[in-house]
């Protein structure tokens, strides 16, 4: 078939597709400020609070290590919900897992710490954890393919980087409202109970599952999905997860791949660089979060420019482009890092944070787009969440790993970003295009539609 006789998919209303925007832009922007709140806790006052017996380096990798539980529970979540989704809908998942993580973050502000209940506390706090990672594994697939799959098919980048934009949006939040409480209380009080105010504050994440869930339909091609009959599409796929592992499993894998590098720095730049300033350079640890925050600024407008671009000239060039800038920069961040001038660390993780982003801009819009609608939700979810368990939650650990063998030199977590970085510019290498020149010049044709010939057998019920 070729790209002009394509027929294009139903898509939102105008106003609707707005509204559902900035409904996703905040709902994932809470819901990865309540993930990374922890990341932010975990580097600041959780060895105190939870494990107070533990000290220097051990303390922060027990702490970091129960930061690394929400990425080991998130391909649960993507996994049950990308199942469900694909059977029932995306909307049903996107609510369940925003008000599971809404519900469990304002739980952890809630703890009592170690010298008030011993060990039962870390291990309330890994529960949490695990819960919170569940949740964040089963909101991303859905909200991205709400997103996406509702806009038209030239905007499908840049409709999917609205919720992207959440991530750094999130971390962004997160790191304010730790300067904000510490730099109102003294470090006894913030210690004590002033760290909880960010929690807390999750409650905030209510109001927006009420209005996905009264307001925002699922998506058009979903829809669509449920209500056609024709041998040529068929109907929802009973096993989704089984079809998408059996069928596309070595796309899942190269998908999985593409995120290597933005995974890596950004958990770098968040949680092991703010750990390694202090630990090792004693820089300022306000400062420094300052710096993190000005970096996600950077991060949310890179990510708009690169969902537009991708657009414009595909999805592969501007993951390229990204992989390609971290590889090259990999030695200059830690070099500037290492000065201990915190304008040079703002520098560092600024220019990282636009490399990182131009990875991370199309993914919405790029992974729905590489399977068939009726797998869709199973195989994102497994790809997205693979990277997380595998780079995003260890990252941390192999850095402060890496330094501490090496006695406080960062050569080891360079070279440990150089992989990440190459593994991601030859995993998108290695996938194929899904809008190429001859899609984006078409009226109609449907980014990805030109790569599915062949149709995902529907099961019996």
């Amino acid at each position: 078939m070729s790209a002009t006789a394509q027929t294009t998919p139903p898509q939102a209303a105008p106003a609707k597709h707005a509204g559902l925007r900035a409904a996703g832009l905040v709902g994932s922007s809470i819901e990865w400020y309540d993930f990374f709140l922890y990341g932010t806790a975990a580097a600041l006052v959780f060895p105190q609070v939870f494990f107070p017996d533990a000290s220097g380096v051990t303390g922060t990798l027990l702490s970091f290590s129960t930061f690394a539980t929400g990425f080991i529970a998130r391909p649960v979540g993507g996994l049950v919900a990308g199942n469900f989704g694909d059977k029932i809908g995306r909307k049903p998942m996107v609510v369940i897992a925003l008000l599971g993580m809404a519900v469990f973050t304002f739980l952890i502000g809630c703890l009592p710490s170690a010298g008030s209940i011993g060990i039962m506390a870390p291990v309330l706090l890994v529960t949490c954890r695990f819960v919170q990672g569940i949740a964040c594994g089963a909101q991303w697939g859905g909200l991205a393919l709400l997103l996406s799959e509702s806009a038209g098919p030239k905007h499908r980048a840049f409709s999917g980087s609205f919720m992207q934009v959440g991530v750094p949006t999130g971390a962004l939040l997160g790191n304010l409202a730790f300067v904000i409480v510490s730099s109102t209380v003294n470090e006894a009080a913030f210690v004590s109970w002033g760290w909880r105010i960010p929690f807390w504050a999750t409650a905030l994440l209510v109001p927006i599952v009420m209005y996905i869930q009264l307001k925002v339909e699922d998506s058009p091609e979903f829809r669509k999905l449920e209500n056609d009959v024709s041998a040529a599409k068929p109907k929802v796929v009973q096993a989704p997860l089984w079809q998408a592992i059996k069928s596309h499993w070595k796309t899942i894998l190269l998908a999985a791949g593409t995120l290597s590098g933005t995974n890596c720095v950004f958990y770098i730049t968040i949680a092991g660089a703010l750990s390694y300033g202090t630990s090792y350079l004693g820089m300022d640890y306000g400062q420094m979060l300052i710096a993190a925050m000005f970096s996600c600024v950077v991060g949310i407008a890179t990510i708009l420019i690169g969902g537009r671009l991708a657009d414009k000239i595909g999805r592969r060039p501007v993951i390229i482009i990204g992989g390609v800038g971290l590889l090259v920069w990999a030695f200059p961040y830690f070099a500037l890092i290492n000065t201990t001038s915190i304008v040079l660390f703002a520098v560092s993780i600024s220019v990282a944070s636009v490399f990182q982003s131009l990875i991370y801009a199309p993914i919405a819009a790029y992974f729905g787009e590489l399977f068939a609608p009726q797998i869709r939700f199973s195989a994102v979810s497994l790809a997205y969440q693979l990277s997380a368990i595998v780079v995003s939650g260890s990252t941390p650990i192999v850095m402060t790993w890496l330094i501490a063998k090496m006695d406080g030199s960062t050569l080891g977590i360079t070279l440990f970003v150089c992989a990440m970085a190459l593994i991601t510019v030859v995993s998108t290498l290695a996938l194929k295009e899904t809008n190429p020149k001859s899609v984006r010049q078409s009226p109609t044709a449907v980014p990805g539609e030109h790569l599915r010939t062949e149709t995902v057998a529907a099961q019996p019920a």
